[in-house]
């Protein structure tokens, strides 16, 4: 009886425990490996309703700004004492470098800011009503760029400091912002391109290097005071953790109409 009684409590035997331990870790491997891939999934998932509705805030924002704007300009003629892109033709550095309108694809694969384009908008008070240099409006100008660095597409405002009572601020790079120059508007994040196209209203496209010029060895075709229409056509891309490639890549199309007036 204590023979059997001692054999009974000699617990597993070394074939026993391998295969329970065999087991567990199969199973075990399948739980982990379930759990990883639920976890991205629910990142990449998550991320790409975060760029949804950064896009859908980018359109609207953007059709609302450009489409009560006065029009594209080449370069802004406001100083603007925390330029990105500084011209360097001029020394004073308060003024982003010349652009034209050439369809163009814009990439951060880079470094430092990227200008994409510029444009006026009028001047208003507080109230919303315009400020008026005699017969005309006070003017404020944009600038919308890429920032490499961060992967953003950001927004400078330039107001008119002859406009008494502007309600526009001069905004900085997000860096250096403080509560006297507030930081410029982040459009959206996680940039990977930005394609630009111009128009006129009836779909003509807007090309400066269209046409040259002979005579004075330069480009002579349309630019920006012809262009009626922009559009944007903004990719984002984004690598989920633990990913080797990116994981959610979305595009958005932005078109919109301006007033040239």
């Amino acid at each position: 009886m204590s023979s059997s009684k001692a054999q009974d409590n000699n617990g597993f035997t070394l074939p026993e425990l391998i295969v329970a331990m065999a087991m567990t870790a199969i199973v075990l491997t399948v739980v982990l490996t379930f759990l990883f891939y639920f976890w991205r999934y629910s990142y990449v998932l998550d991320y790409t309703q975060e760029s949804f509705t950064q896009r859908l805030n980018t359109n609207d924002y953007l059709r609302d700004s450009l489409g009560s704007s006065v029009g594209l300009i080449i370069q802004n003629g406001l100083p603007d004492s925390h330029t990105n892109a500084p011209d360097p033709a001029i020394g004073s550095n308060l003024y982003w470098k010349l652009i034209h309108a050439v369809p163009t694809n814009y990439y951060t694969n880079g470094s430092g800011a990227v200008p994409l384009f510029y444009y006026r908008k009028y001047s208003s008070n507080s109230s919303g009503s315009y400020i008026m240099n005699g017969q005309q409006p006070y003017e404020d100008e944009y600038v919308l760029y890429l920032d490499s660095d961060t992967k953003q597409m950001l927004l400078r405002s330039i107001p008119n400091t002859g406009a008494t009572g502007n309600r526009l601020l001069a905004s900085c790079p997000p860096a250096i912002a403080n509560s006297s120059c507030p930081s410029d508007k982040i459009l959206i994040e996680n940039v990977e391109s930005v394609g630009l196209r111009y128009f006129s209203r009836s779909g003509n496209p807007i090309d400066w290097t269209s046409v040259w010029d002979d005579l004075n060895n330069c480009y002579a075709g349309p630019d920006f005071p012809q262009a009626e229409v922009v559009e944007l056509t903004v990719n984002v891309s984004r690598k989920a953790r633990f990913s080797s490639s990116s994981s959610t890549k979305n595009s958005t199309i932005i078109r919109v109409s301006l007033r040239n007036y």
